[in-house]
């Protein structure tokens, strides 16, 4: 009997915290616009039962890095950044799918009825 071909995956969504592809991971968790994958998931249980000290924790850009890091941190947090805006904008769609006025999305959006039809009525 001849050996099964792997069924490759199309790419659906990347985790959010290492950038790494649905198919490339052995689970992709949904949260609201973002993902993360099942290894950063047992990193972040790694970091909580090592209950570190609750001292104050600088983000990355505050600390003293060499520009090469700064640099090589840009292409993912901008991947990171329009993978949220795409699912912003497809829950917005779903949203006006579903009936809500613009003014209902932008309630829920924090901005007015008219910024949030600017921002978001072209993908409408």
């Amino acid at each position: 009997m001849p050996e099964a071909t792997p069924v490759v995956s199309r790419v659906i969504a990347t985790c959010s915290f290492c950038s790494r592809p649905n198919n490339a991971v052995g689970a992709l968790v949904a949260g609201p616009g973002v993902f993360i994958c099942d290894e950063c998931v047992s990193l972040c249980a790694q970091v909580i039962e090592g209950k570190p000290p609750m001292s104050p924790r600088f983000a990355l850009w505050e600390q003293e890095i060499a520009l090469d890091d700064a640099l090589a941190h840009l292409a993912p947090v901008a991947a990171a950044g329009a993978q949220v805006k795409r699912n912003l904008g497809a829950w917005v769609h779903k949203a006006r799918r579903l009936g809500a006025s613009w003014a209902q999305v932008g309630a829920a959006l924090g901005m007015r009825r008219q910024s949030a039809w600017e921002r978001f009525a072209a993908d409408d």
